[in-house]
């Protein structure tokens, strides 16, 4: 990726005057935000990325925070969320365990996350973002793809400018920054918000994709983790590079579908269209304990609240889900997914929880652990959902219990009906529960 100040006209990031080749500062307001490439004009698709967007806002509603260590999670038993610049700079990572972060960063303020202040200010951005294009396709609160192609008549001036004044307008309107990544492919436009964080704006092109890639560890590539990683490198392929030397059959035969995923993106090929609006894939919540559980016992108290509220969001979405997936974290963050399809989707906690409890059941050995979860993929249409039960005739009356329920807690909420298995069974107000879809 090109990015020195000898290239063909660009403009200025913050004032977003135009700009010539060999300008190192704005001619207009004297920035040295110049951005140039040789196909800067010719690229439409983009990875926007809110800039540590928790720990932003928190900054942007308390001033006192600006230039302090701010870590959004849940306590020392808790993980991060994410973590400001100022607590990065030592260390701190996000999905890092709380007290490993506080002993990188023992200065740091730690902030219980707001979700719903989160995602308020998550829906005003994807709405400015709607601004822009229809083809809007959210990742997450924080981040999306977006395809501009076709817009440079109603916007009357190409993607890039267009991207530059978003993330000027998100500053001033919102109150935090975001990077932005521009490339002609999903896979390299996410690359390419990474590239600068905060406030970045990178461009990887068509012309430089393979020299770009190709001193890059295989980590980059969409897909490949720490456990696939490690076994490329037993392997001897370590570098994106070497990838590119590499036969699309033989890594399809060396890694199945996943090597042809590897062969592809290699070399910068990624077909991937933008979609709005694409389903979500699962629904799980999950909480970490403040002190580490072995007792089955206790674990299915919190496996069937858990269950209820997957239940409850997979009723409010309106879809059901036919694979149940259990997942626990070991007190040394060893992490265990257990999972198994059932005959039909389904939408009701008692069948998540039963099948969460079976397959609980075959871990309780006497490890303890410090996180549970519970959820459901494969998801489905709801009226594929828990058709009658042969088998098992009580599972109807179970189902028609759990409606009375249901409707019971939507007109008097929430903590107006315990099930047996919860009733008088408070966890601590210490634990901290996370949910997310």
């Amino acid at each position: 990726m090109r990015n020195d100040e000898t290239r063909p006209d660009g403009f200025c990031r913050d004032c977003l005057s135009g700009q010539v080749s060999g300008l190192r500062r704005c001619r207009a307001c004297g920035s040295p935000r110049l951005l140039y490439h040789d196909e800067l004009h010719a690229l439409t698709l983009a990875h926007i990325d809110c800039d540590a967007f928790y720990a932003a806002i928190e900054k942007r509603d308390n001033p006192e925070l600006a230039d302090k260590p701010v870590i959004i999670g849940g306590g020392k038993r808790g993980v991060v969320s994410t973590a400001c610049y100022v607590a990065r700079i030592q260390g701190v990572r996000s999905a890092m365990p709380m007290f490993k972060a506080l002993e990188a960063c023992p200065d740091a303020i730690v902030i219980k996350p707001n979700m719903e202040k989160y995602a308020r200010v998550g829906r005003e951005i994807r709405t400015m973002m709607q601004e822009l294009t229809p083809l809007v396709q959210p990742l997450s609160i924080d981040e999306a793809f977006l395809e501009l192609r076709g817009t440079e008549r109603l916007h009357h001036d190409p993607p890039a400018r267009v991207l530059a004044r978003f993330a000027v307008r998100v500053e001033q309107e919102i109150g935090i920054t975001i990077s932005i990544g521009l490339s002609y492919c999903k896979f390299l436009a996410k690359v390419a918000s990474d590239l600068r964080k905060p406030r970045g704006f990178s461009v990887i092109g068509r012309a430089e994709a393979l020299a770009f890639l190709q001193d890059k560890s295989v980590r980059m590539i969409w897909g490949v983790g720490k456990a696939f990683a490690e076994t490329l490198e037993r392997d001897g392929i370590r570098t994106i590079g070497q990838l590119q030397t590499m036969e699309e059959t033989d890594l399809m035969r060396r890694y199945g579908s996943m090597g042809k995923r590897l062969y592809h993106l290699s070399r910068g090929d990624d077909d991937r269209a933008v979609h709005p609006d694409e389903p979500a894939k699962s629904v799980s919540a999950e909480i970490t304990f403040l002190e580490d559980i072995s007792s089955q016992d206790e674990l299915v108290i919190h496996l069937r609240r858990l269950s209820e509220k997957v239940a409850l969001r997979l009723r409010k979405s309106g879809i059901a889900g036919q694979t149940v997936v259990l997942k626990l974290k070991t007190a040394d963050f060893r992490t265990r997914t257990r999972n198994r399809k059932l005959e039909d989707p389904t939408m009701l906690a008692d069948r998540i929880f039963r099948t969460g409890v079976e397959l609980l059941s075959r871990e309780t050995d006497g490890t303890r652990f410090r996180l549970l979860g519970i959820g459901v993929s494969d998801l489905a249409d709801p009226a594929r959902a828990d058709p009658p039960d042969l088998v098992d005739p009580q599972a109807a009356r179970r189902a028609a219990a759990e409606a009375a329920v249901n409707t019971l807690r939507d007109k008097f909420g929430k903590a107006s009906v315990e099930t047996g298995y919860t009733f008088g069974k408070r966890p601590p107000p210490q634990i901290s529960t996370l949910t997310k879809k």
